[in-house]
């Protein structure tokens, strides 16, 4: 079969169209028939993977950053009620990104030519998707690494408002310390599957792998594999807690934020979220929303297949 390629040329700040002729090397020495298709906007590489399932092309892949590979993810599942697609191709990634945490989190190679070769072997591995709804309008968007609300998106959006010029993942720890100064925090009702909590937090994150932005392990003990996800949330009053707390997210073993005494990490199939005050939602890095109340998480199992080592 003939495979798709969607990349985003602006990946790593317009990197990805100047490797656009490695990245086309590289799959034909691999022995790949592909073709090559460049996304021209947000939300572009959605349609092109939607199109490209429907086309019978199998796998497809998406040359980009985290970003770019949740919209291909959202194009791909989008077509699994279409009776017309009998099962869903398979996902190449060849990673172009900033930080590439769902490559990261898998064991999957951060260099071109190694990932056209893993492509080449077609093996793969099936994943957990994380789902998520919100707004008057239920919008429904899938993720493959991580979530969030509060604090997290706030960084996000500082990064990409405030920090235009920057570059690599120093970017995502400069934004979290100007999120931490501003000291934002929403009260909050959350429900999960046995239990629940009412109260103030700085974040609540929903992590379906461990690593995010590159640094921060937000949900420590998140596994693409177990049919649930894991969400972390809690509340820090102040600057100085918040960054005593902070270089504990660095940690993903012993010794992580989620041993402090106000912070809870839970492992649920699905969690419901409503605040009184509206908050960003981002999924997989891209910000959804800059103002949301009400949303709810639901994890698909073994819903994605991912050409892996």
């Amino acid at each position: 079969m003939t495979a798709k390629v969607i990349l985003n040329p602006y990946a790593g700040r317009w990197l990805g169209l100047a490797k656009k002729e490695l990245i086309e090397i590289s799959l034909r020495e691999a022995g790949i028939d592909f073709e090559l298709e460049l996304t021209e906007k947000a939300g572009h590489a959605t349609e092109l993977a939607a199109a490209a399932v429907e086309g019978g092309y199998s796998p497809i892949i998406a040359a980009g950053g985290d970003g770019s590979i949740n919209e291909v993810i959202n194009g791909m599942v989008s077509c699994a009620k279409n009776q017309d697609v009998i099962s869903l191709p398979s996902l190449g990634v060849i990673p172009l990104g900033t930080a590439n945490d769902l490559v990261v989190n898998l064991g999957m190679p951060t260099d071109i030519s190694s990932a056209a070769k893993v492509i080449a072997t077609g093996k793969t591995r099936t994943i957990d998707l994380g789902k998520v709804i919100f707004g008057n309008e239920k919008i429904c968007r899938y993720f493959g690494n991580n979530s969030a609300i509060g604090m997290e998106p706030t960084v996000t959006l500082i990064q990409e408002e405030e920090l235009i010029r920057m570059r690599g993942v120093v970017r995502y720890l400069v934004a979290t310390l100007m999120a931490i100064s501003r000291n934002p925090h929403w009260n909050l009702h959350l429900e999960w599957e046995g239990g629940w909590y009412e109260g103030s937090a700085t974040l609540v994150t929903v992590g379906n792998n461990p690593l995010t932005g590159g640094l921060f392990y937000m949900t420590p003990h998140a596994d693409p594999n177990d049919g649930l996800l894991t969400f972390v949330y809690g509340y820090l009053p102040t600057r100085s807690k918040i960054l005593s707390v902070l270089p504990k997210t660095m940690k993903s073993g012993k010794g992580s934020y989620v041993e402090h005494p106000a912070i809870h990490e839970i492992h649920t199939a699905w969690l419901k979220i409503h605040t009184d005050t509206p908050t960003p939602l981002h999924t997989d890095g891209v910000i959804q929303s800059k103002a949301v109340t009400d949303v709810e998480y639901r994890v698909v199992p073994n819903k994605l297949s991912i050409l892996t080592p």
